[in-house]
């Protein structure tokens, strides 16, 4: 999102979200009076800062294929096919799925799925015919979704074959790694209710004909594609997005909670109102028929502007889960982290330990930002320049991991030097992955820069001296008295990347790279480092990080495939490619060699992770320990 969840992606460091107004619910609802011995039936959560959820439809496109709109809003009403995650582990938990453990065979290139017995909230089974809404969907317009990649689903499906009303085959293209199958592929598919197949709010469940059309029939020409086409512009315009004019305005949050389609939900909760800017609410769904039935009356998500207004509500004692932001911990870790082991917590800040515990959690995601790869800013040159190895190089060689997470994270933060999560211990990491291949050194970025042709001033801006592609020359495509001038956009929640992003200015200062620094919501700066093949003029854009979610297995397709719709920065090289495509079938090995070669080849600038700090009100249970997929689970929530 993207993860920019993205998982898809997740946002950095640490988080936050809050307020009351417009939710209709005062303080004394939910909180016992002083001396009293009332039962709360209420949870009170801060969503993400700066970031609240801005799209319904789970077949979201990469502007809205977040944290937010992911896995803290749409995972609530609508489950995923697999459940993964559970405390410290990324394993799929197939108790809560809605599906048996897939079936593999002919090879590994032949699937078979059966569904549990689960139901909509309007009565029906969750059936085959949800899978291929979703599936026609998503094989009409494969980049209409932020999860896609070339060697993935929905295109390396050869055909589709229902065999009862809970049982499926899928048959590929070519045999399958059935562990990455599983954790990458089938933990993207969301089935949809056959009550969304329409083209209008008066179509009857299924007249869209999206649904029913067979699976090879929904490519992008003939009639069926066309029903498909219709019915998924149709679902993306009810969630505020036209297909086929993405800058058009559509105000469609009011519609959110009232809306026959969004209603229909196979999860624990149901939505009773929604504001972008204040937050949502959220009952029990009573015809849910899965586990984990919520023992609580009503959720709250509320959001806030910034981590400071989200701790004046957790001081306040008006919050029952938070989190706690680097500007307001008293106390550092009492031991820093590495890679595969979290730091040791200290203790909690004194406003708010006779009230909440503090609960750290790490997660499954890369700290990083994007080059633009095709950028046309700096005046052409930021392309040109960015593709050049030894300026990554250069530019890596100035972020100080270690000072970061010390003096910025008080030590509650893990170096992050490539594609794999290292915060949590994994059979992902290799042994080279424990080791910083371009630590912090002024004197090695300014070498890089003199010895391949620029003429380098500290504190001002480099400029190229000899341009040309031999050696000791600043490369294809820049031109002589090029600059090293760039616009770095971060995102200003959470407002830590203000920081972070003030100390990298003056370190690659030092060598002479002067970068501009703008902001911008987290819904704006994601949104807008889109990939493309000419003509954008987006430099660098940071909204935190990448959350291996839905797509658990992180092979680099999303975030690195020529042709993902995440490959934000339009990263793309020969080598790369083969070995992304090796390691979805070569186990361990292949994916050490894939991981070892993109940490030199620097495809983003690499940032440590943070471990975020919640704040859960004491008498709450089921919150802690959080999984480290971020897959917030409220139905578990209960006041002992």
């Amino acid at each position: 999102m993207r993860k920019r969840f993205k998982r898809g992606r997740w946002i950095a460091t640490v988080i936050a979200c809050a307020g009351m107004v417009g939710l209709g619910l005062t303080v004394s609802a939910v909180t016992a009076p002083s001396g009293a011995s009332v039962k709360k039936t209420v949870v009170i959560d801060a969503g993400q800062t700066g970031s609240p959820p801005n799209y319904i439809f789970p077949l979201a496109t990469l502007a809205h294929f977040s944290v937010a709109n992911i896995t803290y809003f749409q995972y609530y009403m609508y489950r995923p096919l697999y459940w993964f995650g559970s405390h410290d582990s990324i394993t799929v938990d197939y108790k809560l799925s809605l599906a048996d453990a897939p079936k593999f065979s002919n090879h590994n290139s032949t699937i078979k799925i059966t569904l549990k017995n689960y139901k909509w909230s309007n009565g029906e089974s969750v059936d085959v015919t949800d899978i291929m809404l979703w599936m026609n969907m998503w094989h009409q317009s494969p980049a209409a979704y932020g999860g896609t990649f070339p060697a993935g689903l929905p295109t390396t499906v050869k055909s589709i074959k229902a065999t009862s009303s809970t049982t499926f085959t899928l048959t590929m293209a070519h045999p399958v790694n059935p562990h990455w199958f599983l954790y990458d592929q089938l933990a993207m598919i969301t089935p949809l209710p056959l009550a969304w197949t329409v083209t209008s709010l008066t179509g009857a469940p299924g007249s869209g004909g999206c649904a029913a059309a067979p699976f090879t029939t929904t490519t992008a020409k003939g009639a069926n594609a066309a029903k498909c086409k219709a019915v998924y512009d149709f679902l993306s315009e009810q969630s505020g997005f036209n297909p086929t004019n993405p800058k058009e305005t559509i105000d469609a949050f009011p519609t959110y909670a009232t809306s026959k389609l969004w209603k229909v939900v196979d999860g624990p909760w149901k939505l009773t109102s929604f504001t972008a800017t204040v937050g949502f609410t959220m009952v029990p769904n009573s015809k849910y028929s899965g586990p984990n039935k919520p023992k609580i009356k009503e959720y709250i998500d509320k959001a806030y502007t910034s981590t400071s207004a989200m701790f004046d509500a957790l001081a306040s004692g008006t919050l029952d889960v938070g989190h706690l932001g680097l500007t307001e911990l008293t106390a550092p870790a009492k031991k820093i982290g590495k890679p595969g082991s979290p730091p040791v917590v200290g203790p909690n800040v004194p406003r708010l330990s006779a009230t909440y515990t503090l609960a750290p959690s790490g997660t499954w995601q890369i700290t990083y930002f994007p080059y633009n790869f095709n950028s046309t800013g700096d005046t052409g040159n930021a392309g040109p320049i960015f593709r050049q190895l030894y300026f990554r190089q250069a530019m890596q060689h100035l972020v100080d991991q270690t000072l970061l997470v010390s003096r910025l994270d008080k030590g509650y933060g893990i170096p992050n030097y490539g594609m794999i999560p290292d915060v949590v211990k994994s059979q992902y990491l290799s042994k080279t992955a424990y080791k910083n291949p371009y630590p912090y050194s002024v004197s090695a970025a300014k070498s890089l820069l003199k010895s391949h042709g620029w003429k380098v001033v500290s504190g001002g801006t480099d400029t190229c001296a000899k341009p040309g592609t031999g050696p000791g020359k600043c490369g294809k495509g820049i031109k002589k008295g090029a600059k090293l001038n760039f616009t770095l956009v971060y995102s200003t929640e959470p407002s830590i990347l203000k920081t972070v992003n003030n100390v990298l200015k003056s370190a690659w200062s030092e060598a002479g790279i002067h970068v501009n620094l703008s902001s911008g919501t987290f819904n704006t700066v994601y949104g807008e480092a889109l990939p493309c093949a000419k003509g954008c003029k987006w430099e660098m854009n940071d909204w935190g990080a990448w959350l291996y979610s839905p797509g658990i297995d992180p092979t680099g397709t999303e975030l690195l495939e020529a042709g993902s719709a995440s490959n934000s920065g339009s990263w793309k090289t020969k080598t790369s490619t083969t070995l992304i495509l090796q390691s979805l079938s070569g186990g361990t090995t292949a994916l050490y060699k894939y991981e070892n070669w993109e940490m030199k080849k620097l495809p983003y600038v690499f940032e440590n992770s943070g471990v975020r700090l919640y704040e859960v009100h004491k008498g709450l249970e089921g919150v802690a320990p959080m999984d480290p997929l971020d897959t917030l689970t409220p139905a578990t929530f209960h006041w002992s």
